[in-house]
């Protein structure tokens, strides 16, 4: 399968009045179309900045990232989605509205999009909280609204940055099942960054470990489930542990 994402040698420094840091350093690894890849890494070893020079925010100053085979550039970044840490919901705008936003922008409010946008609430879930405003919403569904406005930009890959960090644990648990649950039906590549190993344990088919500053890509786990558990019943599958382990031993053999 052809690969819709690949970094090659991929370096980026941070410079200062006070001299230059090197945040990654020779990055090299492939996403393939349908893979949800999960970062894993200790604080500060680059993992954020990754996901910026995916997105366009930042760009390499070492090597070449390529989607779908052509080097990624302004012209093909609006098929990259992203997710951050908050839902970044307007509270003044329905939940609706609130989806419209990246239609809107783009001036690809359509009929024909307002109705897979429709189409993706009742799905998901949200058709009846289409009027209400984001307050009233459960930080979850606040996610999953959030899911739902990138979804609708209909992206080749989305980029992840710890969606669920601000959620309370049970909130947390339940809203990753919800989302890698949604992604795994839409058929979507998704990179998520996370500092939780059984989060990137339980969502992707592959972990890539990051090392210590500068950033290197110190292994590729494979993650082998039945293909129809959910995120949560990986959780409680005999494997589950043996990942865990393996990673944690990983990232922890320079402590």
């Amino acid at each position: 399968m052809k690969d819709l994402i690949h970094f090659q040698n991929v370096s980026y420094a941070y410079h200062t009045l006070a001299g230059e840091t090197l945040a990654l350093h020779k990055i090299n690894f492939s996403v393939a179309r349908n893979d949800f890849v999960a970062i894993v890494g200790p604080s500060g070893c680059g993992k954020s900045t990754l996901l910026s020079l995916l997105s366009g925010l930042l760009e390499p100053e070492e090597g070449t990232i390529t989607l779908n085979g052509e080097k990624l550039s302004s012209s093909n970044r609006c098929s990259i989605g992203y997710m951050l840490q908050k839902d970044q919901l307007f509270e003044w705008r329905s939940i609706e509205k609130n989806i419209f936003l990246g239609l809107e922008i783009r001036k690809q409010l359509t009929k024909e999009n307002k109705e897979y946008a429709m189409t993706l609430l009742k799905t998901y879930g949200l058709y009846e909280f289409r009027h209400a405003k984001p307050s009233e919403l459960s930080g979850g569904m606040r996610q999953r609204a959030a899911l739902i406005r990138t979804l609708v930009l209909r992206p080749d890959l989305l980029l992840l940055d710890e969606p669920f960090s601000a959620l309370d644990y049970q909130t947390r648990l339940n809203t990753c099942d919800d989302i890698g649950t949604i992604l795994k039906k839409e058929k979507k590549t998704a990179v998520l960054v996370t500092h939780d190993i059984a989060e990137a344990v339980s969502l992707g088919n592959k972990v890539i470990i990051l090392s210590k500053r500068p950033g290197t890509v110190k292994r590729i786990v494979p993650i082998d489930f039945d293909p129809a558990l959910t995120p949560m019943e990986r959780r409680n599958a005999a494997e589950f542990k043996n990942y865990f382990n393996t990673i944690w031993k990983e990232l922890n053999q320079d402590v």
